[in-house]
């Protein structure tokens, strides 16, 4: 098979066909190679590649006795640059680390690595990964594919156009405020931010935080599916982790339903949405109806969602990040600043009180759940913007205090601690795409994996990707 037909093929495929040896790692790899070589220059998505470290392991590579679902048998995936890949540079996005090399890997790349999986190299995000437009002052912007003049999202963009590409089959991404939905939204990809301990990472300052999680992104739900299952287990070294189910993520991908009731809301009635990304939305959630889904405009109730997560997060800041603050203010970009010091103002009485308000929301949620299968709610409040505008500060007549504000309808899922799949969903009049977020029951990977399939089905939209980048019309 010639290079392109190697990186058009989905995930899956690529697998099966590394099991019956059909092509090898090595052949994976050069076609990779050739497609970043000719990809890349356009959207800046892979600053960093690893090639000859990742011949090495493939030609190290020994399938064992008897390899688990999440077996990928040599297949090449990238790395966000904020997790440790062992010999490989990684920078977090920071001029702090812009020469740090990491000694170890995250434990999210020891389970991949474990499974199969081959890093041939590291996506961009922005600093820290805080924010939802991937730049950063060591390898400038990342570009979406569907129009380079614009913001692929972030914080996972650099993932998102490797997928979406086809430089890479898959990517790891991150998601504290919506980091591999908003980007899977704005590159027409899917990601799935799972539940707190689904996938194991770390070691990190806290490893008790159930805010940021790691998961999967790929071209389509199955491709997800594949991934999430080399990604789950147990792991001493990550304290919430929880045991790979009985039955693999694939097969619920495998079997596509519709949920049986459906709620649907265009802003999970706190704040404001582009009329057309709305639009686009509903009109996509009511396909259900055609499969025999009951379809109705319902959420929980999200009040106080804003107030509570920018509490939370500023903590997790201050854990996370003070202790550079103090030694190198001047190498990191106000929003991060703004974020910890925000974190360090903060009483012990507005932490207990964001701690109680969301273990109240999840309790709304739970019971919303009893009466519903899923929620269905637009994973980017507008479509994607100009890559030069560093976050969004107004939609219609409403204005944002701050960087994370106008990411509400993703920061708001991850107080839940649900599962959520963001799929696409359609595109605006200018060609721009938008995507659907479907959160399910807690700990319901499996169940909303099964609906975002169905989605999947109906929509057709898988097809349109790997595509090669197009400039501004």
């Amino acid at each position: 098979m010639s290079a392109s037909e190697l990186t058009s093929l989905s995930a899956r495929a690529a697998v099966e066909k590394l099991k019956s040896g059909e092509v090898s790692p090595l052949e994976l790899i050069d076609a990779a190679e050739e497609r970043i070589a000719a990809v890349d220059p356009a959207v800046n998505a892979l600053p960093t590649l690893c090639l000859d470290q990742a011949r090495d392991a493939a030609k190290a590579l020994k399938a064992p006795d008897d390899p688990g679902p999440g077996w990928l048998a040599g297949l090449p995936i990238v790395v966000k640059d904020v997790t440790e890949v062992a010999g490989v540079r990684t920078t977090h996005g920071s001029p702090i680390f812009a020469d740090h090399v990491s000694e170890r890997d995250d434990i999210s790349v020891e389970v991949l690595k474990r499974n199969g999986a081959i890093v041939i190299g590291k996506s961009n995000t922005p600093e820290f990964a805080a924010g939802a437009n991937t730049f950063n002052e060591v390898f400038g912007k990342t570009r979406n594919p569907w129009n380079t003049d614009t913001t692929c999202g972030g914080s996972s963009g650099g993932a998102a156009v490797a997928v979406a590409t086809g430089m890479s089959w898959l990517a790891t991404g991150t998601d504290l405020g919506g980091s591999l939905r908003t980007p899977a939204s704005y590159c027409s990809v899917v990601g799935l931010r799972p539940s707190p301990g689904r996938v194991a990472a770390g070691p990190v300052r806290d490893p008790f935080q159930s805010l940021s999680m790691n998961g999967p992104m790929a071209r389509n739900v199955a491709d997800v599916a594949l991934m999430l299952d080399a990604e789950v287990g147990e792991h001493p070294g990550f304290p919430l982790s929880l045991a790979a189910p009985a039955e693999p993520f694939q097969a619920a991908a495998a079997s596509p339903a519709a949920p049986a009731r459906v709620g649907f809301t265009p802003d999970l009635g706190i704040g404001p949405v582009d009329p057309e990304v709305a639009e686009i939305c509903r009109a996509g959630a009511a396909r259900f109806a055609e499969a025999g889904s009951v379809v109705e405009e319902s959420c929980p109730d999200f009040s106080g969602a804003l107030e509570t997560f920018q509490t939370l997060r500023a903590a997790a800041f201050v854990v996370s990040r003070a202790p550079l603050l103090d030694k190198h203010r001047d190498k990191m970009k106000p929003e991060m600043i703004w974020n910890i010091e925000k974190g360090m103002e903060q009483t012990s009485g507005d932490i207990s009180e964001a701690l109680a308000a969301r273990g109240a929301l999840y309790a709304r949620v739970a019971a919303w759940f009893e009466d519903h299968d899923v929620l269905a709610v637009p994973a980017a409040i507008v479509p994607p913007f100009d890559v030069d505008i560093r976050y969004i500060e107004s939609v219609g007549d409403h204005e944002f205090g701050n960087y994370v504000d106008w990411l509400y309808i993703t920061f708001a899922i991850t107080l839940t601690a649900c599962p959520v799949v963001c799929v696409p969903c359609g595109f605006t009049k200018s060609g721009l795409p938008v995507g659907l977020q479907l959160v399910g029951r807690p700990r319901g990977e499996a169940e909303v994996l099964r609906y975002a399939a169905k989605f999947e089905e109906m929509s057709g939209l898988a097809d349109l990707v790997p595509m090669d980048p197009r400039p501004p019309a």
